[in-house]
């Protein structure tokens, strides 16, 4: 039997940090060749990391990333490894090499640019044209990059036909909610209709507004999942793909010699050689699939990952929440723990002449569940001076501006300690919120990262609770989902004096904001027309704010700001 063994690497890299990332791919070339892989795969621009945005327009950027390659390049013998770089000639690609044993034996440029939702790929790279089939091992491989895999035709069918066994593809693919399910359906497709194995493997890590969930695995050329990386965690994923598997598969299957033979007959697909060494005898690997995770968990771990990422790679040692008692702060300093470590997350409370005891007992609470220092900083003083200060020239005792003028103290207090000891301010808004304008400028919108700006309230809750489930005791204190949500900023004031109530507003954010529907179709779902009309508005008035909000962790298929773009002077109607 003829057998490829395919190591898939799925690491996180950091963009910019050439050095850093050859490294990585050096040390974990050696750990799959140390497997007797034949090949071992890397993701999407795994030298730059991915995505690079505007470093792509400095040609320094480029030329060190190609020294880069050199270095991975020397790095590599007795395997095949594949590894995603920007090539350059009188243009630049979003490209993989093919390297053995200290050369680049061949390189394929991506051919499907996406340039759609978060990706902006048209704006930088030119398209590749052909669809080269590598011998490696003995084996035919099909190499491409992340969305050239998405689509029936294009280069996946093109090295089929050209006489691919395996397909190699290379991914930077973003995660959001249940993405990973569309993805497997997807590749488990593209290997059948092929009758390919296809071996696809993504990065995990967080960058920016964006995580990269991982999940790599390989498909039989029936269809069926045979191996299966974690999601959210680095992993050297490995199996033995029986390539006499693919030849059975195709003499069942007579539509494809048509197929083949219009193809060969139009352009066919360059061979290139890689290597001939027959793989030696050696036990079989032993590969695993993963188990899937809970749709809740897998949001948890998506803001965990994301939000640590951002801290290391920008180079914070320490977070700062400001603890209201309230779900929302308490969520990011959970996340926050998780991300950095108790030591590296410090809570502050900043009472004022409206908060209830309440809050500030479980402001305490959730700061002694989660082992964080928590400081207490009373904002009355400064409260009593503004109010007094103002009352004259805004001709008023109380309104929306004393109420904001609370939130404005409180981010200034944050950004005082942020200022002084170099911590990082996390704001603890949530996508419902941020939807509808329910935050203020300068004030709770105030900080570096926003952990949960893509996170709707309801699911906010249902983090809560899974959080306790998690940890077998109570970490999130019940009285803290129980009581009704509140900005406490006047006397007795509820979300709901401003707001439909969260269950009754999230679907028609939902409705509106990913789904584009117009407010005919979100009334004709079953929801009162003035309020859906209210709401509507609401979020339209609100981009202002929106674009000057932190970067958050994306985990809806479109979040504001890198997914939904619109224009802030608009007069279209809904």
């Amino acid at each position: 039997m003829r057998v490829l063994r395919v190591a898939l690497a799925q690491i996180n890299v950091t963009v910019g940090d050439l050095t850093g990332n050859a490294a990585k791919i050096a040390a974990w070339t050696e750990r799959a060749r140390s497997q007797s892989a034949d090949v071992v795969c890397f993701p999407e621009l795994a030298i730059t990391g991915y995505p690079p945005e505007d470093l792509l327009l400095r040609p320094s950027f480029i030329d060190d990333n190609l020294e880069a390659l050199n270095e991975v390049a020397k790095a590599t013998r007795d395997i095949t490894s594949v590894v995603g770089f920007v090539d350059r000639n009188d243009d630049i690609y979003n490209a993989a090499a093919v390297i053995h044993d200290g050369r680049v034996a061949g390189v394929y440029h991506k051919r499907f640019l996406p340039n759609y939702g978060v990706f902006d790929e048209n704006r930088y790279f030119q398209e590749g044209s052909e669809a080269p089939v590598f011998e490696i091992a003995g084996a035919l491989a099909g190499v491409n990059v992340c969305e050239d895999i998405w689509y029936q035709g294009g280069p996946v069918q093109e090295q089929a036909h050209g006489g691919a066994e395996v397909i190699l593809n290379i991914n930077g693919s973003p995660y959001h909610r249940a993405k990973h399910d569309f993805r497997e359906r997807m590749v488990a497709t593209r290997a059948s209709d092929n009758a390919v194995f296809v071996a696809y493997v993504n990065m995990a890590g967080g960058q920016d507004e964006l995580v990269f969930d991982g999940g790599s695995m390989i498909f039989g050329p029936d269809g069926e999942l045979l191996a299966r990386a974690a999601l959210f965690d680095e992993e050297l994923l490995i199996a033995d793909l029986s390539l006499d598997a693919v030849y059975q598969y195709r003499l069942h299957d007579p539509r494809r010699r048509k197929e083949r033979q219009e193809f060969q007959r139009r352009d066919g697909a360059p061979r290139i050689l890689v290597s001939t060494e027959a793989p030696p005898e050696r036990a079989p690997a032993q590969s695993r699939i993963a188990p899937p995770l809970d749709p809740v968990e897998e949001v948890y771990r998506a803001l965990v990952l994301g939000t640590g990422d951002y801290l290391r790679k920008t180079g914070f040692e320490k977070a700062l929440v400001g603890l209201s008692g309230g779900i929302d702060s308490t969520m990011v300093a959970c996340v926050a723990v998780d991300a950095m470590g108790a030591d590296h997350v410090v809570g502050v409370s900043m009472p004022s002449r409206y908060s209830s005891e309440g809050s500030i007992a479980d402001a305490k609470r959730v700061a002694d569940n989660l082992g964080i220092e928590l400081l207490i900083v009373p904002i009355e003083p400064a409260h009593a001076a503004y109010v007094d200060m103002l009352r004259r020239p805004l001709e008023s005792e109380t309104g929306v501006w004393e109420e904001n003028v609370q939130a404005r103290i409180r981010g200034n207090v944050l950004m005082a300690l942020s200022n002084r000891f170099g911590w990082i301010l996390l704001t603890t808004g949530n996508k419902s919120e941020y939807a509808v304008g329910y935050t203020t400028l300068y004030g709770d919108m105030a900080g570096g990262y926003a952990v949960l700006k893509d996170v709707p309230k309801t699911l906010v809750y249902e983090l809560a609770r899974w959080k306790n489930r998690s940890a077998g005791r109570e970490i999130v204190p019940e009285s803290v989902i129980e009581k009704p949500p509140s900005a406490e900023l006047r006397p007795g004031q509820l979300d709901t004096d401003s707001l439909p109530p969260y269950p009754v507003l999230d679907p028609i954010l939902e409705a509106y904001v990913e789904d584009d529907r117009s407010a005919e179709e979100i009334v004709a779902m079953g929801y009162d027309e003035a309020t859906v009309r209210r709401v509507m508005a609401m979020v339209d008035r609100a981009e202002y704010k929106r674009r000057q909000s932190p970067p958050g962790v994306k985990i809806t298929p479109r979040a504001f700001g890198r997914d939904r773009r619109l224009p802030m002077a608009n007069r279209y109607p809904n």
